[in-house]
């Protein structure tokens, strides 16, 4: 029974996937930004305790870990021919997780090294102007902030789209999305289901900068015709950008365009409710069978190694 409730946080991210990406057509840019993030990370973290659990419950059933971990009794589990391929199976997804994740990271820490040492000597304020034949533009993390934009990209625009472009990179900055994508890519490794919800998220990041920047110029149609044209521009550029920078050529540009051309709509609460409520149960459901397997095998745990008595 323990080993099922462990196998419940495996499966529950491709039901997640689903609602996940309606998510963001019926909400908020902002709201759907965090709910999708908060929940990518939990579904990702059930994944790992899930993972780790069985991968724990395969090494004790082999007589030189029981040693180890001190088990004076056998550790109630199924039949060793369940138990033993299972928990390898864990331990290599694990193992595989752990390894993309880590060469992402050199890769994205790399990338921002570069980045950053572009940026050493900005123009004017956060703004520094790269000279460059690639159009670009992008939101750059860290201490300070900085946009940084292409001669390419400058050239590509007129002086008002060139505002849009500039606003849309600041609220990146402002609002913190480069957290938000780290975690998007953190989550995407552990569970191959949660890569769609990574590109939901990048897409949420985009629309609510998309949003910010329609405020401050005070234009969505104007908005809506410098996105379209920054990333026209870029669209044949060869950019080296880390996945971890947002970007106002980045993402799925017609429906960003598309969604600032329409009159916001009217959204449904019942709608709202039921997206929300679907993904809330499969992230919920997921902390909590995972949390539920690890103690019950810590239980057993315990039982094994004398320090408690099984019913």
């Amino acid at each position: 029974m323990r080993i099922a409730l462990l196998l419940v946080p495996l499966f529950l991210p491709w039901a997640a996937a689903l609602p996940a990406r309606r998510l963001l057509a019926r909400s908020a840019p902002v709201a759907a930004l965090w709910t999708l993030t908060v929940s990518a990370l939990l579904l990702a973290a059930g994944t790992v305790a899930a993972l780790g659990t069985l991968t724990l419950t395969g090494l004790l059933k082999i007589p030189a870990f029981a040693a180890l971990g001190e088990l004076v009794h056998p550790l109630r589990t199924p039949s060793v021919r369940l138990v033993l391929p299972l928990a390898a199976l864990a331990a290599g997804l694990l193992a595989l997780a752990v390894l993309t994740l880590g060469r992402s990271a050199v890769r994205q820490v790399a990338g921002l090294r570069a980045a950053r040492s572009q940026a050493r000597r900005p123009a004017a304020g956060d703004l520094c102007v790269i000279d460059s034949p690639r159009p670009d533009a992008y939101a750059l993390p860290g201490r300070p902030h900085r946009i940084v934009v292409t001669t390419a990209m400058l050239r590509s625009l007129d002086a008002r789209e060139r505002q849009v472009l500039f606003a849309h990179e600041r609220a990146h900055n402002t609002g913190g999305h480069h957290y938000f994508l780290v975690a998007a890519e953190v989550a995407a490794h552990c569970h191959p289901a949660l890569r769609p919800v990574r590109e939901a998220i990048r897409l949420a990041a985009e629309r609510a900068a998309d949003e910010a920047a329609a405020t401050v110029v005070g234009d969505r149609h104007l908005t809506a015709r410098a996105i379209a044209r920054a990333a026209l521009a870029a669209h044949t550029a060869d950019t080296a950008r880390p996945a971890v920078t947002p970007a106002a050529t980045s993402g799925p540009v017609p429906q960003r365009v598309a969604a600032l051309l329409s009159p916001p709509a009217a959204r449904s609460p019942r709608a709202i409710s039921w997206v929300a409520a679907l993904l809330t149960v499969c992230t919920l459901l997921s902390c909590t069978t995972a949390a539920s397997g690890a103690l019950g095998v810590h239980q057993d745990i315990e039982i094994a190694q004398g320090e408690a008595t099984g019913r």
